[in-house]
């Protein structure tokens, strides 16, 4: 048996160590930015038509972009000195080089992006702090080898970091192994690339104007109705890439997912996080 599926006498298997132990000033940076993000993808519904943010509908993800460059930083930086040490950084730089060295293989056509399953299995292992900051970091370092770095990056950046968040938030990180896992984390990889599109269609949205009238934000429409909108445009533009983001991710974690879960294991127990620094003392200046 490999030693990352071994079980203890109880029949569960080795507790999983963490890369980063998310603190309480953590968890409150993670909520703040969440609110916030929450609050900056979804305006265009929380805004009645007669504010000043709906008149400004043009600018007003100029200004949430901007926000979010600076609470991802933080939270970034939080949990960073909550217990983020050379070795997980270490860790950090190379997953973060994999994924971005991934994403422009497909270069996005038809939702071929097969950084989002390495997303998901390095969440899965290395824990929820250390996903959110991988997935952002991946994203930026992405965004740079591609080109694509504008308004939407910091979107991404906070999207992917709650994509590979949640995957470290998944139930049974120390006992589920083999196949259930597997499958767990597929079904999560496929609903979760569902999820990411759709909020990043919220992000592109409010820059329509009027150029497609029948599915464009519009800044004087009742909630219902930029609703409506809001689902014709998603159908008409993003679908497919959707799905096929989707399918990439579950077949990638059903076929080369094994292989990962025990390397980045094995890795994880070599790098042991969590052991404690000790000092043995010397023979000669024992008392």
């Amino acid at each position: 048996m490999n030693s990352s599926e071994a079980t203890t006498p109880g029949g569960s298997a080795d507790r999983q160590a963490r890369a980063v132990r998310l603190g309480p000033r953590s968890l409150a940076a993670l909520v703040l930015v969440g609110a916030v993000g929450v609050v900056a993808f979804t305006w265009p519904f929380l805004a009645p038509p007669t504010s000043r943010l709906s008149a400004h509908a043009q600018d007003a993800p100029w200004l949430f972009a901007g926000l979010l460059v600076l609470l991802v930083a933080v939270v970034a930086a939080t949990i960073a000195e909550s217990g983020l040490g050379p070795k997980a950084v270490a860790m950090l730089g190379v997953l973060a080089a994999t994924g971005a060295a991934l994403r422009p293989i497909g270069a996005g056509t038809a939702g071929l992006e097969p950084m989002f399953f390495l997303m998901v299995l390095s969440g899965r292992v290395l824990g929820p702090g250390f996903g959110y900051v991988l997935g952002s970091v991946t994203m930026f370092a992405s965004a740079l080898l591609t080109g694509g770095v504008g308004p939407w990056l910091p979107f991404q950046m906070l999207a992917m970091g709650w994509f590979t968040m949640g995957a470290g938030l998944l139930p049974g990180p120390d006992r589920l192994r083999g196949r259930t896992e597997l499958v767990m984390l597929a079904g999560y990889g496929f609903c979760a690339a569902f999820a990411y599109g759709t909020v990043m269609n919220l992000a592109g949205w409010p820059f329509m104007g009027t150029l497609a009238s029948s599915i464009a934000f519009d800044p004087h429409a009742p909630i219902p109705a930029n609703l409506a909108r809001f689902v014709a445009y998603c159908l008409a533009t993003s679908l497919g890439w959707d799905l096929g983001r989707a399918v990439v991710t579950v077949v990638l974690t059903l076929v080369a997912g094994p292989a990962i879960l025990r390397a980045l294991r094995r890795a994880t127990r070599r790098a042991a996080f969590e052991a404690p620094v000790t000092f043995d003392a010397r023979p000669g200046n024992r008392p």
